[in-house]
Parts: C-alpha cells; sequence; structure tokens
C-alpha cells in the first residue's frame, strides 16, 4: 500500500464532481421571497442571509459525516454533537454572524437510550460554547435507510448589515492569521477510514505518535469552536474570514479572488503526519482535503495582524497576494 499514493476521489469523495452536483441541484432554485425575510443576493459565502430590518439572520446547515462510523466503531458518541454544531457555527462566524439557535436532526437504525444520551451530551456542550439555545429537533427512525445513526442540524445566527463580512475589503498585502485546529475536526473522514482500512492498524491501536491514546480517540477529537473570531471582529478591522473544512485550502477561493500566501504555516498536528505516512498521501492531496492543523482563518490589516493572533491562540501564517494559493514551495491552486 506505501507504493501507491491515496487520494480523497479514490476513497469516493470527488470535489470536482460534488461541485457538479451542487450546481445541478440548484440551478433552479430561483423562487426568492420579498420584503421581510428576503435573501440577501450577492454574498454566496458560508451562510445564507435573509434580510431582517437593520439585521440579517443567517442560516447553516451540516452534519457530521462518516466521522460517526468511526464513534460506533468506539463505541464512544459524546463528542460528535459538537462536532455537528461547531460545523454550522464556525460557518456562521466566517461570515461575523453570532449563532443564537440550533435544530438537529438525528436518524437512526434503532433506538438507544445511552446511545441517545451521549448524542445529547455533546449537542449540550457545544450549544454552551457557542453561547446558544438548542429550541428544537428530530428524531427519525428508518431502519429501511440508516445503518448505525446520521447526526445533522441547523443553526441560526444574527448580525448587523452593516457587519458582514464578506470578503469583499480583502486585498493584497492584508496579512492571514492563522488559529489552529483541534485535529482532523468533521471533513475527508471517508479518506482517513480507506487509510486506517488499508494498513494494519485499528482504531483500537496506540497512536504511535502518542501511546496514552487510541488511534480510534484522536480522531474523535471534536472540531473546535471559533467563538474568539467575534471578539477580534469587534477590536479589529476583519477584511476576511474562512472556516477550512472540506476540499481544505481550495475553500479560500469563496472568500476572494485574490492569492493566499502561506509562508509560515501551522504545524500539522500529529494526526495528519500518521495519515500521510500510512496512505502515502501527497502534500497536495492532504492540503486540499484537510484542514492541515489550521481550521480558521483571519484577514485584516498587517498592523493587526499580532492583536488578531495573541486574542486567538493563533499566528500570522502568510499574507494575501494577486493570485493563487501556495504553501512554501506548494501549489495548491494557479
Amino acid at each position: 500500500m506505501k507504493d501507491k499514493h491515496l487520494t480523497y476521489a479514490e476513497s469516493g469523495v470527488d470535489i470536482e464532481e460534488e461541485e457538479a452536483t451542487i450546481k445541478a441541484l440548484t440551478q433552479g432554485m430561483d423562487y426568492k421571497r420579498e420584503g421581510l425575510g428576503a435573501p440577501l443576493t450577492g454574498i454566496g459565502h458560508y451562510a445564507g442571509l435573509i434580510d431582517f430590518g437593520e439585521y440579517a439572520l443567517a442560516l447553516a446547515t451540516d452534519g457530521v459525516g462518516s466521522k460517526v462510523l468511526i464513534a460506533n466503531e468506539m463505541k464512544r458518541w459524546n463528542t460528535v454533537g459538537i462536532d455537528c454544531i461547531a460545523m454550522n457555527v464556525n460557518d456562521l462566524l466566517a461570515i461575523g454572524a453570532e449563532p443564537i439557535s440550533f435544530v438537529d436532526y438525528l436518524a437512526l437504525e434503532r433506538h438507544d437510550e445511552e446511545f441517545a444520551a451521549q448524542i445529547g451530551e455533546g449537542l449540550r456542550k457545544g450549544a454552551e460554547i457557542s453561547r446558544m439555545s438548542i429550541v428544537g429537533g428530530e428524531t427519525a427512525t428508518l431502519p429501511d435507510i440508516v445503518k448505525g445513526f446520521d447526526l445533522a442540524g441547523t443553526c441560526l445566527g444574527m448580525v448587523r448589515k452593516d457587519m458582514i463580512i464578506t470578503g469583499e475589503k480583502v486585498q493584497p498585502g492584508d496579512a492571514i492569521v492563522g488559529i489552529p485546529s483541534a485535529g482532523v475536526h468533521s471533513n475527508g473522514y471517508t479518506l482517513v477510514r480507506m487509510i486506517i482500512d488499508s494498513s494494519h492498524y485499528s482504531y483500537h491501536d496506540p497512536f504511535p505518535y502518542d501511546d496514552s491514546t487510541t488511534i480510534g480517540d484522536e480522531l474523535l477529537i471534536p472540531t473546535r469552536i471559533y467563538m474568539e473570531v467575534l471578539d477580534v471582529i469587534k477590536e479589529c478591522d476583519v477584511h476576511g474570514l474562512a472556516h477550512i473544512t472540506g476540499s481544505g485550502l481550495l475553500k479560500l477561493k469563496r472568500v476572494t479572488k485574490f492569492g493566499f500566501n502561506f509562508n509560515d504555516p501551522i504545524e500539522p498536528n500529529a494526526i495528519f503526519k500518521f495519515l500521510r505516512e500510512e496512505g502515502n498521501v501527497d502534500d497536495l492531496e492532504m492540503y486540499r482535503t484537510f484542514n492541515m492543523g489550521m481550521g480558521f482563518i483571519i484577514i485584516l490589516p498587517p498592523e493587526q495582524a499580532e492583536k488578531a493572533a495573541h486574542m486567538t491562540g493563533g499566528k500570522i501564517v502568510g499574507c494575501i497576494t494577486e493570485k493563487g494559493i501556495r504553501v512554501g514551495d506548494l501549489v495548491i491552486t494557479e
């Protein structure tokens, strides 16, 4: 297996095919409500925005994905609720919106009270970190469709219209502050599972870089929730924000037409080194699939970058350029 380079597409997730599917799905969605509650157009970003007077309401929806299969293998489900909330909340934060409420959707093959209590534990913790309420949800028993379970949710946030961060202020010379991730977070797990299944390791084996934990527990570390970004927005002139999720640094093309030069990137967590080695995954594929140790970025004037880094526990990782995305000598995209 070490002679073969594993890729996300080979594991069953082709980013280009996914983009084509999204385009086909949304091309006919042309009806727009008018008046209060109308969508704010021209802001295609991490969350949808709705006109609500001097404010905009922001909506995001997401799930945990195939990370739940590792939770099933480890028989530990008390962190995936945090992941579910984090994936939604971080997308709201990426436009400057404050999360205020959440609803979850849990699809089950069968009922199990201990399992449900652990899911609820994670959701409760995620909501507490995000300073928001869980106001409802839905549980569906679908034994003919779902094998195991699936967990997703929708988050509602709010932001003053004049405080929405779209990336339109980003310009070459701006500094990029990267904030560390907690690990793999909740993306790329189809490739992760393919790597583990193709190796001589199991999820229950000690993690080679830290034998006090297991590979499975390392992969279940929940997604970091970046609430400190709201404090940075209040104190700094933030030009752009990005939540680094599926498709890795390619996600940055959502933020601006300009380029990104990461000349001093955050050191990837040990789990990424392990996955790269065991799957013989090349660096380009790693940065196009995973967050590689950096879960969120803030773009702002250079003179404010150190302050933002201090407030978030991050560091200055690079600057905005005319075009392309580069990590050192590695070209992610031209």
